[in-house]
């Protein structure tokens, strides 16, 4: 995990939690809204015109069609439920700690998601459905990096910026004087 998810002050402010206002934000609103969006689009059409330009495929590229539908729908359910559990956070549906053990079971990014050899054999709806889930997959691990979910920590955990903080209040006076 990349970094913090929050910024504290040291003086008694308010602890400030860019993971939270970020899933607050519009930018992961268009996200979820679009990851969202790619997973339905992805279901019809596996389910709808796909299994139609399945049976048209002779082997090996049938063979392709299936492990690539499957990649994919694996790599849409890993990223739906990221974009679940970060809404669920935000609306209060899940503690932090309760998202943190639910993160584990997510693998992000999936593993191998370089699509097979036979690639420009399968239908071209396929192909643009693999494309933007590889796309979406690493805007959101670029995002899980930055947001990485974890642990609060103890209120009198030790923390190298707040020890420097507190000498140099106790060194100018609480005020700075």
């Amino acid at each position: 995990m990349a970094g913090k998810t929050e910024n504290k002050t040291y003086d008694g402010g308010v602890t400030v939690s860019f993971g939270a206002k970020f899933a607050r934000s519009d930018q992961f609103k268009t996200v979820f809204r679009e990851g969202m969006a790619l997973v339905e689009s992805a279901a019809a059409y596996l389910d709808g015109d796909g299994r139609k330009e399945a049976r048209q495929l002779k082997p090996p590229h049938s063979l392709a069609y299936a492990t690539e539908s499957m990649r994919l729908t694996t790599r849409l359910m890993q990223l739906a439920s990221w974009l679940l559990i970060r809404r669920a956070v935000t609306e209060g549906e899940l503690t932090p700690e309760q998202a943190v053990e639910e993160q584990r079971k997510i693998k992000l990014p999936v593993d191998d998601s370089r699509p097979v050899r036979d690639l420009e054999a399968l239908p071209e709806r396929l192909q643009a459905l693999i494309a933007e889930s590889v796309k979406l997959q690493e805007h959101v691990v670029r995002l899980d990096q930055m947001l990485a979910f974890e642990q609060p920590e103890p209120e009198d955990a030790h923390h190298p910026v707040g020890a420097q903080f507190s000498r140099l209040q106790a060194a100018f006076g609480q005020d700075g004087e």
